[in-house]
């Protein structure tokens, strides 16, 4: 080994030991550390990327905000498959605004509440990545929880995509995935209000028992839970409803087709993504705990062996959002 590469390993070494890592390539735009998050937004190759910590929360086109983005976040507007009728949404997690700019750009008619815990990421979504407020896109800046609790409103659709740093990277706030929770979003939704939840791992695999916790705690709330794996990452949105009818794939894509037909859905993907539809449970599901608040072991439930960590959202080689 020549010297230089002995002082890029002994700094490499230092690096770690001091619990910092190397920064993402491309250029660095923004950069700060919060009490939440160490936060960077890199642009390269003609994408803008927020991270926090050690995953990739946003992807965004330079060119195109509407482009670049993560699969997933496209299942969040399955719920319409349900209800053809949602205007009001909440949604627990800003991050750069994907499924909000989504939301504004395809559905006008829709008001969206957001919850976010961090002030700066609010900044970094306005400065760094075209998200506005508006009459139809207001930000709160509180815990999801503790918003829910003072909140008299209810919403057609809740959506859940908040992530923190834990000791083995990224998980699921602990006080946003059990029973008491799931009973809190429940009685905010309208008489056909709709959860939908994003969790990364997938059904057989890696982070297989995360899944099958949130699948069996959601269970013991909503009558039906449902799942949209994605293609490009390893992530599963899971949607639950308070309907107690069962959903099937047929009928779903017929009322995909009608969506489509009668420009009520115009994600130009929505008739794709409904083919991830699954209605089962997760073989997981039979050996994952339900979450309380009293037994909540989030971390304790993640892989930390080989899977993928590149990640925090959307743990892929080759992501969408």
């Amino acid at each position: 080994m020549n010297n230089a590469k002995l002082k890029w390993a002994g700094l490499l070494a230092a690096m770690l030991l001091a619990g910092a890592c190397p920064k993402a390539p491309g250029q660095v735009v923004f950069e700060k550390t919060t009490p939440y998050h160490h936060i960077l937004v890199v642009d390269e190759g003609g994408i803008r990327t927020l991270h926090f910590d050690d995953g990739r929360e946003t992807q965004m086109s330079l060119k195109n905000p509407m482009e670049g983005h993560f699969e997933y976040t496209e299942y969040f507007q399955m719920p319409w498959l349900w209800n053809t009728q949602i205007v009001s949404v909440l949604m627990i997690g800003l991050g750069g605004g994907s499924t909000q700019r989504s939301f504004e750009h395809y559905h006008p008619e829709v008001t969206v509440d957001t919850v976010e815990i961090d002030p700066v990421v609010l900044q970094v979504a306005t400065n760094y990545f075209t998200f506005k407020e508006s009459p139809k896109q207001k930000v709160h800046v509180e815990d999801g929880r503790v918003f829910l609790r003072r909140s008299p409103a209810k919403y057609d659709l809740i959506i859940l995509d908040a992530y923190v740093q834990g000791r083995y990277g990224a998980c699921i706030p602990q006080h946003l995935a059990t029973k008491e929770f799931f009973e809190l979003v429940r009685d905010h939704l309208t008489t056909n209000g709709i959860a939908a939840y994003n969790v990364i791992g997938t059904l057989y695999g890696w982070q297989a028992t995360i899944v099958g916790a949130i699948y069996r705690t959601l269970n013991t709330v909503f009558p039906q839970v449902y799942f949209f794996p994605a293609d490009t990452s390893q992530n599963v949105v899971l949607i639950a409803t308070k309907s107690p009818a069962k959903a099937n794939l047929s009928a779903l894509q017929e009322r995909a087709y009608f969506l489509v037909q009668n420009h009520q859905a115009t994600l130009p993907t929505f008739r794709d993504r409904v083919r991830s539809f699954m209605a089962e449970a997760p073989p997981s599901a039979a050996r994952s705990p339900i979450l309380t608040d009293d037994f909540a072991p989030i971390e304790g439930l993640l892989d930390t062996g080989s899977g993928p960590v590149e990640s925090r959202r959307s743990a892929t080689n080759a992501p969408s959002r």
